[in-house]
């Protein structure tokens, strides 16, 4: 049978508590084996193979690669076995899964009731518009009534609504096609480029690059690595192309003597305070310190722009389903009140 693949809420929650049993001395292979006590069999038997690859000299972010972990959640773990703050990165990685694990189900759920009535809705006004409003703008229109406002929006949403789904249709597919063959051609750090310049989600994706990268930097120098090691590190992850190529960029620029803060300026999926806290954290001699107050910062204002953008969808979505819906009962209610009038 196939394996059930881990979700990111396990993934996190395995870390974390391998995070908190390292914490209080315990080895990884005796923390793995105390967590496989509470898991199912599925996950005890996947464990155990972990454990026997782990004796083998395998290392841990390989395995869990093996288990088809997260990428991001992967790359703590590496770079973790690098600086040897192995407890603190493992609980900060999955703290951070478990937030954008929460704020995903929390827009899945904020949109699971809008959803079901703009479903109950369409059904509605297909009925309405294909059977009642015909009828009932022949009755009106014979006896001299005029459509009144609500009774145009019905039509005029009628009338646009398949032309707004097609040129949707017609934009996916374009994006599809500039996708295939133009946006993949790009370098991995010319695509990031333009992904943050979409709107929101850009500005969510700029924050997280610039917390991954600082928070892996903070950690690394806070071992005791240079900053060209750690940027050595970098190139080599190669579970993360991403990252791998910046460092490749970054060690370059800094060998020609361009300086640290300058190269980080140049690229725009970065903050733009991220430069002024380099140049700082470099002057006053604490910058993991810097880097690492500054990642906390950049969550924070993740989780405060998700919640933000998350509030403001859910009034839209009710205010255009109460808009039509009160359209369509008034369209045909306010002609019958003209002819109740004029009995």
């Amino acid at each position: 049978m196939k394996k059930r693949k881990w979700s990111v809420n396990e993934q996190a929650a395995f870390l974390k508590r391998i995070g908190e049993l390292l914490a209080r001395g315990y080895p990884i292979a005796a923390a793995i084996e105390s967590i496989s006590l509470h898991l199912p069999k599925s996950r005890k038997e996947e464990l155990y193979d972990c454990l026997v690859e782990l004796k083998r000299g395998l290392p841990f972010h390989d395995a869990l690669d093996k288990l088809g972990f997260h990428k991001d959640l992967i790359g703590y773990v590496y770079f973790a076995e690098q600086h040897g703050s192995f407890a603190e990165a493992l609980l900060e990685g999955s703290s951070l899964a478990q937030l954008k694990n929460k704020d995903l189900h929390k827009l899945i759920k904020l949109l699971q009731y809008p959803f079901v009535l703009i479903l109950i809705t369409g059904f509605l006004f297909v009925f309405i518009e294909n059977t009642l409003l015909p009828r009932f703008t022949t009755l009106f229109a014979s006896l001299g009534l005029e459509a009144n406002f609500f009774t145009r929006v019905i039509y005029a949403f009628d009338h646009y609504f398949p032309v707004y789904i097609e040129t949707m249709l017609v934009l996916l597919f374009l994006t599809a096609i500039y996708y295939f063959f133009i946006f993949r051609k790009y370098s991995i750090l010319r695509q990031r480029e333009l992904l943050v310049r979409i709107p929101i989600a850009g500005r969510i994706l700029k924050l997280l690059f610039t917390h991954y990268f600082s928070i892996q930097l903070s950690f690394l120098l806070s071992g005791g690595i240079s900053v060209s090691e750690a940027l050595v590190l970098f190139e080599q992850n190669e579970k993360q192309p991403f990252y791998s190529e910046l460092g490749k960029t970054i060690k370059s620029k800094l060998v020609t003597g361009e300086k640290l803060e300058t190269i980080i300026a140049t690229f725009s999926f970065f903050e733009k305070e991220f430069p002024m806290i380099m140049k700082h954290g470099q002057e006053n001699g604490k910058l993991e310190q810097e880097l690492l107050f500054f990642s906390k910062h950049c969550v924070s204002i993740m989780e405060e722009l998700i919640e933000k953008s998350l509030k403001t969808i859910q009034p839209i979505l009710y205010l255009f389903i109460g808009l039509l819906i009160v359209s369509m009962y008034l369209s045909i209610l306010l002609p019958m009140f003209h002819l109740m009038d004029g009995i």
